[in-house]
């Protein structure tokens, strides 16, 4: 199953992709898709006859994230060894935890916000995870999946000045408005398949940045669910990004980063692609 939202800002209609490719207005059913419903859209869908629904335009209409702003949005840093490397740090030895603003979060293809105070702004494609139901303390890797409602794409748009050269955490780096463009679909897992096998990609004005495959994350999906289980209580709609494979603008032999007016597209296996115009705030 995909959903997803159409429309503009506070006028979003919920949606699954039919069998013929169309968007099928489902508000009907779920009345929206939000942290409080996610858990519960797949049953409340399960037999609804997709043809019967009305046809949502995706044509010349903005595609808006896939869920409401989620309540949490926990970040994996340094999941590609190529990554780990091209940063400057060692291969991490358990999942590097931080976390984004939830006003960072936006639709696929809404701009990526320039402030004046910007010097370095980058880019990091991302395999996003979405909660599907409360996890218990200390969940077992082989049970991780279990909880998982579905994948989707995310952008962790970052001011590496910020979050390297401000002190506090990476979060002040992470947390701008619109850095984190997320879907345009959320696929649940019994459509996509394997998560572990999905070939990811970014390219600025045309050029190809990063190429990657889920596979080479240094820990899976599984482990990443489990591990922040250790440490908090997971909840339905919580989204947790993977990690970013290497090609990001802070790695390049001069770093390049972006500037107004770039045009970002990036993309995941089965769960679609993204644009964005970084745009002067």
């Amino acid at each position: 199953m995909k959903l997803m939202r159409i429309g503009a800002p506070g006028a979003e209609t919920p949606c699954v992709m039919a069998a013929d490719g169309s968007a099928r207005d489902v508000s009907s059913l779920v009345g929206d898709f939000t942290p409080d419903t996610i858990g519960g859209a797949q049953a409340a869908l399960a037999g609804a006859d997709l043809g019967a629904l009305p046809v949502v335009a995706t044509e010349g209409t903005r595609i808006a994230a896939p869920m409401t702003r989620p309540t949490n949005i926990y970040c994996i840093g340094l999941n590609y060894s190529d990554h780990a490397k091209e940063a400057g740090h060692p291969i991490p030895k358990e999942p590097i935890l931080f976390n984004k603003s939830r006003a960072a979060y936006c639709g696929p293809n809404d701009p990526i916000l320039y402030s004046p105070r910007m010097t370095k702004l980058d880019w990091e494609v991302e395999l996003a995870i979405v909660i599907g139901k409360p996890t218990p303390f200390n969940l077992a890797p082989d049970a991780a999946l279990d909880h998982v409602f579905g994948y989707a794409v995310a952008n962790d748009v970052s001011e590496r000045a910020w979050q390297s050269e401000r002190g506090g955490q990476w979060s002040k780096g992470k947390s701008f408005p619109n850095f984190c463009p997320f879907g345009p679909v959320i696929v649940t897992p019994d459509e996509l398949g394997d998560p572990q096998n999905l070939r990811v990609w970014l390219d600025v004005n045309g050029q190809r940045m990063q190429t990657g495959n889920t596979r080479t994350m240094i820990f899976d999906c599984a482990t990443i669910v489990s591990h922040l289980t250790e440490f908090m209580a997971l909840e339905p709609g919580d989204v947790i990004l993977t990690g970013t494979p290497p090609g990001v603008g802070l790695g390049m032999k001069p770093p390049t980063f972006l500037k107004i007016g770039d045009v970002v597209t990036l993309g995941i296996d089965g769960l679609g692609t993204q644009r964005q115009v970084v745009t002067a705030l």
